[in-house]
């Protein structure tokens, strides 16, 4: 059993914009998330079953409007599924544990890097600074977050 699950204590805890986001597949309007221009070092983690995501070392500024990343922490806690809405077809990203919709992955990302933009909903997200990753049971992530000068 994994440590990271989606309860309805969770789910109630949510506020209405991050319930809209994660549970009926909602997206924040663009430039208004609270963690678009987060630069501090850490991780973000679903902010329903708090299984990690993506980490600031892979955090970058796309121009979308939409916190960017190259790729997932765990890729296995990424599941990626056809999203024909809205007239086109695009690839959605939700987290493997609490079923939540993150955003969608685009191949137009930092070539160096991969060549993919993870764009996702700072509402979906949960940012755990690196000097709370071990206290809150992270510690196992910090290899994947830069130092901090």
């Amino acid at each position: 059993m994994t440590r990271y699950t989606k309860s309805p204590e969770a789910v109630a805890a949510l506020s209405p914009e991050e319930y809209h986001v994660t549970q009926n597949s909602g997206t924040e309007r663009p430039g208004t998330g609270k963690l678009l221009n987060n630069k501090e070092p850490g991780i973000y983690v679903d902010i329903v079953s708090g299984e990690p995501l993506f980490a600031s070392a892979h955090k970058y500024e796309s121009g979308c409007g939409w916190p960017s990343f190259t790729k997932p922490i765990v890729h296995e806690h990424v599941e990626e599924l056809r999203d024909a809405s809205l007239g086109m077809i695009r690839t959605e990203v939700r987290s493997k544990h609490g079923d939540s919709h993150l955003g969608h992955v685009f191949p137009d990302g930092p070539r160096e890097h991969g060549g993919l933009r993870y764009c996702i909903n700072s509402a979906s997200l949960r940012f755990v600074h690196r000097d709370q990753m071990e206290a809150e049971g992270y510690g196992e992530f910090l290899i994947h977050v830069e130092e901090i000068e």
